[in-house]
């Protein structure tokens, strides 16, 4: 086999939402570079002798920098023929992938992107909410819940999200009032529906609804990860919440 490095996804918890080709490598791999949001069952599925590195990171409290990861990522390239830096969802929706696959690029060393089932559509599925439905949206967008912190200005484009659109906002518990308070300053109706999905896919999961005027308070107390969906198709979790039903 020849050496190269797997920048694969997970999917968003539920072992079985794991692509077949992300369960190959895994089970083929020489060394495992994993992210806190990956599902611990899925590790289980290595091959003896297997090395695994954790490289998670949580809000605020960085485990290591992602410049180092890049390295540790080329170093295991370096020593093993199988490498797979698994990934939380997918590892192009702010997984950062793109960032690991360009110092590969830049040292040389081949790697191949396995797409994840993202967190984005998956998880508001698991909590009965689609993200377009006719009649409500045909459109949805995914946005950060945190930028970088060392940024002068935000690269989130408020004003463009009054629109009749879901939005929803990864890894954003923890700015739930800055980002509820945004919207309805751009002009977004404060009785807007939102959902807070806190764990989602698992058996974990937690779901709150309420509206822009109101999610702040009800999320207190509420479990990372979590993500905020909002838009009118938060009113069909009513009537198609499936999951808590199994």
């Amino acid at each position: 086999m020849t050496k190269k490095v797997y920048l694969a996804g997970a999917g968003p918890g539920d072992i079985e939402l794991m692509t077949l080709k992300s369960a190959r490598v895994v089970k083929e791999a020489d060394v495992i570079i994993y992210d806190k949001l990956v599902n611990p069952e899925i590790l289980k599925m290595a091959k003896e002798g297997c090395e695994f590195i954790f490289v998670g990171k949580e809000y605020a409290k960085h485990l290591m920098p992602q410049e180092e990861i890049n390295e540790i990522i080329y170093q295991a390239a370096l020593k093993y023929e199988v490498i797979v830096r698994l990934k939380g969802g997918d590892p192009f929706v702010f997984g950062r992938g793109g960032e690991e696959a360009l110092y590969l690029k830049e040292k040389g060393i081949k790697f191949e992107i396995i797409p994840g089932i993202t967190s984005s559509i998956s998880v508001p599925a698991y909590a009965g909410i689609p993200v377009t439905n006719r009649g409500y949206t045909t459109s949805f967008r995914v946005v950060t819940g945190h930028e970088d912190p060392n940024k002068k200005d935000s690269q989130i484009n408020w004003q463009s999200f009054v629109t009749d659109e879901t939005i929803v906002f990864l890894m954003s518990i923890h700015n739930i009032k800055l980002i509820t308070d945004k919207l309805i300053e751009v002009g977004k109706l404060s009785t807007t529906p939102c959902a807070i999905i806190s764990r989602g896919t698992t058996k974990e999961q937690k779901v709150v609804v309420g509206t822009l005027e109101n999610i702040t308070e009800k999320s207190n107390g509420i479990p990372t990860p979590a993500m905020i969906v909002v838009g009118e198709v938060v009113k069909l979790r009513e009537d198609l919440k499936w999951f808590e039903e199994v």
